[in-house]
């Protein structure tokens, strides 16, 4: 049998979470939405869905915390999926 260079696909399926905001962190994320949208002060259905920019920010949080890097560079990865590219928060290098 040939060996191959992936082994395995690894679970790459999204989780749900389901979280609880302060009202102030709510409202600052719908203004977040709009800014980036560029639709600001207009009707909120032409704003994109804010839940949508919360694994963008989270990601780019752990992806700039320098603390949580190292200590994550050090770990053995427990599965498959930890360690991929994670092509939302990482765009494809030109070479």
């Amino acid at each position: 049998m040939t060996k191959l260079r992936i082994s395995t696909i690894p679970d790459s399926r999204p989780v749900k979470l389901t979280i609880e905001l302060p009202a102030e962190i709510h409202r600052d994320l719908l203004l977040y939405a709009e800014l980036v949208s560029g639709n600001a002060g207009e009707a909120p259905d032409a704003i994109p869905d804010a839940a949508r920019l919360v694994p963008l920010m989270v990601g780019r949080f752990m992806e700039t915390d320098r603390a949580f890097q190292k200590q994550r560079r050090g770990r053995k990865p427990a599965s498959a999926t930890e360690g991929l590219h994670i092509p939302y928060l990482h765009p494809p290098r030109e070479q």
